[in-house]
């Protein structure tokens, strides 16, 4: 059981009165008389009213004591503060367009360093349920929202750039997500979007698809990956089999993807590098995790003390009100 003090200022009064009921004991040696030398006296015992002369003072200082208690509000812990883990369900969104194969992170291309950093993020999970979505011209679910980790990384491994028809279809993608989370049963939920292009494809506009999100509470999470503009991009490969670049022209609407971001309550980041990027998922671990922590903290509950030691404090007072009504109220 844990006790605490609400006001403990107040105990500061405790140390006079506990020293003053302390003098008071001591003093009850004293003899009444300073007069010593006749044998008659020399014989007498002290009887039992003046050896007890001492309780009403004590008695007093305890009950005064105990007052200081009270004001110092004592309490204590009836129900302890429960950290629940509040379960949180997220879909990584992975822009497989032919444009993830652009090697402006050399010497790797865009969806390599991408699968690495989500594979970083899901192994950084323990509570949470992670689902992967893959999407280009058209979206598809690759793997369901499951707490099997593994499988998620096991089939991450798979993904590959041109998997799906080719384009950008952002809006589909957030809607596709959507649909897999609406069942979900979780306090919070979560969609992670990462692409590199402008939105070129889809049957709902971006922009709807995140009113649809803020509707459904689930915030979006965007990372515009890449640097933009000319970049080196795959061209074949020379005679002797190594793979040619050429500058490309990659366009990315970081404007709309912040304002994705904002529409839902997420937030928006962009990553022209690895370090950019697994920075921007730690953030999203960050915001999540912090989402959880306020949903699942309860207060404590605490009981106060300060009646009981009230109670006390005036039976102490009436007893050596009582006492000294009587021969311990004076000497015999």
């Amino acid at each position: 059981m844990s006790y605490r003090f609400a006001d403990p200022g107040w105990l500061l009064l405790f140390v006079p009165f506990v020293l003053g009921g302390l003098w008071v004991f001591l003093r009850r040696e004293r003899p009444a008389l300073g007069i010593s030398g006749l044998p008659l006296l020399d014989e007498l015992r002290p009887t039992l009213w003046s050896r007890g002369r001492f309780l009403p003072g004590l008695l007093f200082a305890a009950g005064c004591s105990l007052v200081c208690f009270a004001m110092a509000r004592p309490q204590r812990l009836s129900k302890p503060a429960a950290r629940t883990v509040e379960a949180i369900d997220v879909i990584v969104a992975l822009d497989v367009s032919t444009s993830m194969r652009a090697a402006d992170f050399q010497p790797r291309d865009r969806l390599n360093v991408a699968k690495q950093s989500v594979a970083d993020f899901v192994a950084q999970r323990s509570e949470d349920r992670i689902g992967l979505l893959v999407f280009a011209g058209e979206a598809t679910s690759w793997t369901p929202l499951t707490l099997d980790y593994a499988l998620v990384l096991e089939l991450l491994e798979e993904v590959e750039a041109g998997m799906l028809p080719d384009g950008t279809a952002i809006g589909t993608a957030i809607g596709t997500a959507l649909l897999h989370l609406e069942d979900s049963q979780a306090e919070t939920k979560a969609i992670v979007l990462i692409t590199d292009g402008d939105s070129t494809l889809g049957n709902i506009t971006p922009r709807r698809a995140a009113e649809l999100a803020a509707e459904a509470e689930v915030k979006i999470y965007t990372i515009a990956i890449g640097r933009g503009g000319y970049v080196p991009f795959p061209q074949g490969k020379d005679l002797f089999g190594n793979v040619r670049y050429a500058k490309t022209l990659i366009k990315v609407d970081r404007a709309l993807l912040k304002d994705i971001a904002d529409t839902t309550g997420g937030g928006a980041f962009e990553a022209k590098d690895g370090q950019q990027l697994d920075s921007g998922l730690a953030e999203i671990l960050d915001s999540l995790d912090r989402t959880r922590l306020e949903s699942g903290l309860q207060d404590a509950a605490w009981d106060d003390l300060f009646p009981l030691f009230l109670r006390l404090a005036f039976g102490l007072f009436v007893l050596s009100a009582l006492l000294r009504a009587t021969r311990l109220g004076g000497y015999p």
